[in-house]
Order: C-alpha cells, then structure tokens, then sequence
C-alpha cells in the first residue's frame, strides 16, 4: 500500500540556538489520495515533504511508508521541486531520462518510456529542445514528466506551480488532476495557495507558523473534476481563511503544547 504514517515527527535544525521547525507531527497519507500541506512561509511544509520523500530524518518520532520505516530515498518516490534543476547542457529528453539512464535502463526502452510521459504532460515533439528553449510552465512540465517516467507509487510535489504566471498555473493544476487519474498515483502536495490546495485535494493538512503543528485538517467532499467557482469550494476556502486569521502566535503554540 503506497502510504505513509507520521507518528510523532519533530525535526529540530542544531545551532547557536536550535530551530524547531515541526514538533509533534501524527498523520496518515492514503494509498491513492491527494493530499495538500498548507501553511505560511517557514512554517515547516517543505521540510516535512522532505522527510516524507526521505531527503531528511525526523529528530523524533517516525515515517512509515508501506508499513516499513523510511530511512532514504526510494525509487517508489518521485519528487518535483519548484525549481525544476534541468541539466541545460541535456536536451529535455535526456533530462528526463537521466534516472533510467543512471539505473541502467536501454536505450529503446528508456526512449519508450520517455516519449509517453512527454505526450502525458503536453510535452510531445520537444524532446529534442534544451531548456533555454522552453518557457518556466514547460520546464516545470519536463520535471513532472522526469519524477513520472520512474513509474513511483507517490508524487510529492513542493510548490510546484508557484514561479509560474497565473494562467499557466490553472492549466498545469488542470493537467495534474487528470496525471493523477491516469496513473493512480499518491499524491502529497505543498503549497501556500489556498484556492489551490482547495481545487485540487482530498485533504488539506493546515500547519501552523513554525514550529509548524497540525491546526487543522479539512476534507473536501467534491468529487473530481470539480469547478473553480463552485459553491462548496468556495465555502471551504473561507473555513481556510477563517482558520488561517485565528492561528495562535507562536508563543501562544509554546505555551500550550
């Protein structure tokens, strides 16, 4: 089963004075699910993905995924980063490639896989380009398209959308949504747009400022595909925001947890 078990997770960053960035962290991801961590700046959401993709270790408590404890990187987990970090001196289809190419993949093989997750993510025909070629959405697609043709069970996805403009960005939530369908993927997915965690999750994880703990976790009933202007969306966003506006101070967080 491709999902996780936080239980307990803290992570504290050592220093002059020690940064506790998330205390007391207990969530479940569920097989299948889109998942989205929402929360204001510093407030620990991308630390937290990292730790979910093993890219960093709790300082206590534990991630399980599978039912086993993860203790790094996986092959069953793709990641996207806001900055997609294409090789410029690979064209895109090298680009997206490299980790079949690293794991020892064939050629033919490797060209296959390659070239159906570049038509899935509107990509097709531009294998051959570089990324100066390509503008900030297609290149944000190219990484899409290299955390995909891995074939891993989850997507964690860190503010994939946010140096894109507007417009741009409500076609690739689009396009995401219906990757999502088509793989049957996990998703786990940060960002601090609340109109966009609403349209595209089953659940949206709210942190609090750091040290980020879970205020509040909100469930979106909507079935996919759903429209931007529908009513009951809308009225969780301002749940969101209702919430958001009554988040306690951080020294309030201290004093009570």
């Amino acid at each position: 089963m491709a999902g996780y078990t936080v239980q307990r997770v803290s992570k504290v960053y050592e220093g002059t004075v020690p940064t506790v960035t998330l205390k007391d962290i207990n969530l479940t991801v569920n097989e299948g699910e889109f998942l989205c961590i929402l929360g204001p700046s510093g407030c620990g959401k991308s630390t937290l993905l990292e730790m979910l993709a093993g890219l960093q270790q709790p300082t206590e408590g534990d991630i399980l995924f599978d039912g086993k404890k993860l203790d790094g990187p996986s092959r069953k987990l793709g990641v996207v980063f806001q900055d997609p970090s294409l090789y410029p001196w690979r064209n895109i289809s090298q680009n997206v490639g490299l980790g079949l190419e690293i794991g020892g993949v064939k050629k033919e093989e490797r060209k296959i896989r390659v070239d159906k997750y570049l038509a899935m993510v509107g990509l097709e025909g531009f294998g051959s380009k570089y990324p100066h070629h390509l503008s900030g959405g297609m290149r944000q697609r190219a990484g899409l398209a290299r955390a995909l043709v891995g074939s891993p069970e989850v997507l964690l996805m860190d503010e994939p959308f946010g140096a894109v403009d507007h417009l741009t960005r409500l076609q690739l939530q689009d396009d995401l949504l219906r990757i999502w369908k088509e793989e049957k993927k996990t998703v786990v997915f940060v960002t601090h747009d609340v109109s966009e965690a609403v349209f595209l999750g089953n659940r949206i994880v709210l942190l609090s400022p750091r040290p980020g703990i879970i205020h509040s976790i909100f469930n979106i009933p909507s079935q996919h595909p759903r429209k931007r202007d529908d009513v009951g969306l809308l009225k969780i966003q301002n749940e969101i925001y209702a919430a958001i506006y009554d988040i306690k101070t951080e020294e309030d967080l201290e004093f009570t947890i």
